[in-house]
């Protein structure tokens, strides 16, 4: 579906705080960048990639391109939940804050840069959206283009499990796509290349809009979004594979390991995933699930260096969130611990080095990045900051702490040492991070880290107040 409507120069001028049209390029930018490739994964946690020091994932697309750019290891999100992640990332602002900015798309289209959305960007509820090829809760004023695709999900033809039921079953009637279990889905399926799936249809697409593009000749924002390795995870067999569930390591289950965490700080645990069979074969389909997906960046990245645009467009790539493999017995997201709040960040860039850095940065600051990179203004309503600095020398910081806002109310505060979580007057935690970097200890008593508890309380209270927080603030993709 094609969109051609735009709103008018005055109503958009007015919404963005700008008085005028860019006259010349922001003196920060990098004049060889005309395009932007926007990829986002779904509910990838960081320490599985190679990229971040896992030993077993197989990502070998994500490792070139780390290598290409700089990886960035204090990353993390901003919304523990997909929709208010991408509602805040799209437009460089925090869930629940009562800032309101356009989109990054609706702020490219009025300087003439073409946008075009693949995949999933806004919040797609996942399998549904898929199962019934539906844009979800997507935001068409951002796109001059965009494409959803349709696929089986769950219901591929292939080997079904539901893992915390010990359902194992070829039959396609019956499967749990929209139940209470279906987190625990798991299809190792028949197509070898995996072409009847949403990310390769994404990943299929995109390399057809690249084309397009580079015949346009006119710059462009190209988004796409893969949804694995949300749930289901579903991939060709041969992804199953690559990691026996047999030799797929567990986190430690601890007696006792919840309590010193608070209950508002205990989310999705499950009982019933006490089966370590069961909890191997969830790793076995989530490595399988990353490396399907990094097949297919693959394809969309190796394309655009055969059409010659890798030398003017700059590769953003990340996650909306992390995940819980039964960490603390924990599962999924909607947590703000560290295996949720962190996330993958690699950015390569014409004129960029390689390189890492350990500098604290949020999700926020992709959109005003973006705008830095292609010369624009920033509006005066974004929250986040450019990456600029950072990408130009990866020992410079832009921020001394990264926040995570939970969606029950509350903060987590991250330091390059400390961790400090904040259920919202139902409880607090507190961790040394060069020293616990699991979480396990929990110091929020301990008379030792008193001094640092207090900075923690008050850099909390302030990033909360300059973040302009309300957790009643309605979130406008829910309405």
């Amino acid at each position: 579906m094609k969109r051609r409507t735009r709103l008018p120069l005055i109503t958009l001028l007015s919404l963005l705080g700008v008085s005028s049209l860019p006259a010349q390029e922001n003196s920060g930018s990098n004049s060889k960048i005309k395009n932007i490739l926007f990829i986002v994964s779904d509910d990838l946690k960081a320490s599985v990639l190679p990229s971040y020091g896992d030993k077993i994932c197989k990502t070998p697309q994500l490792d070139k391109l780390a290598a290409s750019g700089i990886v960035f290891d204090g990353a993390y999100c901003q919304g523990v939940l997909c929709g208010p992640s991408r509602y805040s990332f799209m437009r460089g602002i925090y869930p629940y804050s009562k800032a309101r900015a356009v989109t990054i798309g609706e702020h490219l289209r009025k300087s003439n840069i073409h946008t075009t959305r693949v995949g999933k960007i806004f919040h797609m509820p996942v399998p549904h959206a898929q199962l019934d090829g539906s844009h979800g809760h997507d935001v068409p004023a951002c796109w001059d283009e965009r494409y959803s695709t349709k696929s089986a999900e769950t219901f591929s033809p292939g080997l079904y499990r539901l893992l915390n039921k010990g359902i194992v079953t070829r039959e396609v009637k019956g499967r749990d796509a929209r139940g209470p279990n279906r987190m625990f889905a798991t299809v190792a399926t028949d197509m070898a290349d995996g072409s009847d799936q949403a990310d390769h249809m994404v990943a299929t697409k995109a390399i057809e809009l690249l084309r397009e593009r580079k015949q346009a000749d006119k710059p462009f924002f190209l988004a796409v979004g893969f949804v694995r390795p949300h749930f289901p995870m579903v991939q060709p067999k041969r992804f199953f594979d690559m990691y026996p569930q047999e030799n797929m390591p567990l986190p430690p289950v601890i007696d006792g390991d919840l309590d010193d965490i608070p209950q508002a700080g205990r989310s999705h645990v499950r009982a019933d995933m006490k089966s370590e069979e069961a909890r191997r074969r969830m790793w076995q389909a989530y490595y399988g699930s990353v490396s399907f997906v990094d097949e297919q960046l693959g394809r969309v990245v190796d394309e655009l260096e055969r059409l010659g645009l890798r030398e003017s467009t700059a590769i953003i790539f990340f996650s909306d969130h992390g995940y819980h493999l039964g960490e603390h017995g924990f599962w999924q997201k909607n947590n703000i611990h560290e295996e949720v709040a962190r996330i993958p960040m690699i950015i390569s860039a014409p004129g960029i080095k390689p390189g890492r850095s350990s500098s604290m940065v949020e999700l926020t600051d992709l959109a005003p990045t973006c705008y830095d990179f292609l010369g624009l203004p920033v509006p005066d309503h974004v929250q986040g900051k450019s990456l600029l600095p950072i990408l130009n020398n990866p020992q410079a910081s832009v921020r001394d702490t990264a926040l995570t806002v939970h969606t029950r109310g509350g903060a987590a505060i991250r330091s390059a040492d400390w961790h400090y979580l904040n259920y919202n007057g139902k409880g607090e935690e507190l961790y040394d991070m060069s020293k616990d970097p699991h979480q396990y200890v929990n110091l929020i008593d301990n008379p030792d880290y008193a001094a640092i508890l207090k900075k923690a309380r008050q850099q909390y209270q302030e990033r909360v107040s300059t973040g302009q927080l309300e957790w009643d603030t309605p979130i406008p993709f829910i309405q």
